[in-house]
């Protein structure tokens, strides 16, 4: 029973960074109807950047909540000016080429981002120290440890104020109007340049906590863990239905959950592969995902 609940709370952890991932990769396709693979290096700089600003800010003494808090809004600045630049350079001058060209396009950046880190940063596993504090109520041997509750914690209300902010604010009702009709969005006075440049600055700064999170849970990082980690995210998004919010995340718990009891159950080797076959498993039956909607396109 131990055992199980173990397996459980990790796939559960596990989930919820993906699904921090998987909402970036499913608001730009919701807004654009395009695939940013250069999402999970961006990912993967906003770990490198916590760990940095984490060693730079603990040198001066600051610990607690507060290096927490500074940490993370550095790591998602930071995020946010990459995926910002990322829309300007690989998307905007190609918004009116055909669809492969933009696709091309960002996985160009991709490996560009990958390298980029791997000359400044090394391609050696760099030490994260675990800068989350203690929690009163989380006491040694404890169902979850205070990494695994921040974590889950940070996704759940992630999740719930992304989906207020896009019902409810002016900025989320214009994302939804260009998700619709980008022609007559922009005839009502919608600006969609910089829709769709809020749409990856939020995405990023998803991704940056992500990338803080797992970086305090894995205790090491290197310039390759945006990759494998941005295509679980995205087969997350389209296993949930990509384009739905709560769809990303119960597609990126399913995937979290599948791997963590191959692993236990049959052997690590095999996690990558139980997850895959659960997306052609679930995409043959229901192509648009769990929670996706059959959809026409404009012409």
């Amino acid at each position: 029973m131990e055992f199980f609940r173990d397996l459980f709370f990790s796939g559960l952890t596990k989930g919820s960074i993906y699904a921090l991932i998987a909402l970036g990769y499913t608001m730009v396709y919701g807004i654009i109807a395009l695939i940013n693979f250069a999402h999970g290096e961006i990912y993967m700089i906003g770990a490198f950047t916590a760990l940095i600003a984490s060693m730079i800010l603990s040198s001066f003494g600051l610990a607690g909540w507060g290096l927490l808090v500074l940490v993370a809004l550095i790591a998602a600045l930071y995020s946010a000016m990459y995926g910002f630049t990322v829309e300007k350079i690989a998307y905007k001058p190609l918004r009116e080429s055909s669809r492969l060209a933009p696709l091309i396009s960002a996985i160009g950046m991709s490996i560009f981002l990958q390298n980029y880190v791997q000359l400044v940063q090394s391609s050696n596993f760099q030490v994260f120290n675990n800068i989350i504090p203690d929690i009163s109520f989380i006491k040694a041997g404890s169902i979850v440890n205070k990494t695994q509750f921040m974590i889950v914690l940070t996704t759940a209300l992630s999740m719930v104020a992304l989906t207020i902010f896009i019902k409810k604010t002016k900025i989320g009702m214009a994302m939804r109007a260009v998700s619709q009709d980008q022609v007559m969005a922009r005839l009502t006075g919608v600006k969609i340049d910089r829709i769709i440049s809020s749409t990856f600055i939020i995405g990023s700064v998803l991704a940056a906590i992500g990338g803080l999170l797992i970086g305090c849970s894995m205790r090491q990082i290197d310039f390759y863990i945006g990759f494998l980690a941005g295509m679980k995210a995205f087969t997350a998004a389209v296993l949930g239905g990509i384009g739905s919010i709560p769809g990303a995340v119960i597609g990126a718990l399913i995937l979290g959950f599948a791997e963590s009891f191959a692993a236990g159950y049959i052997s690590s080797e095999y996690e990558d592969v139980v997850a895959f076959v659960l997306l052609i498993v679930i995409l043959t039956f229901r192509p648009t995902g769990i929670m996706g909607q059959a959809t026409t396109q404009k012409v």
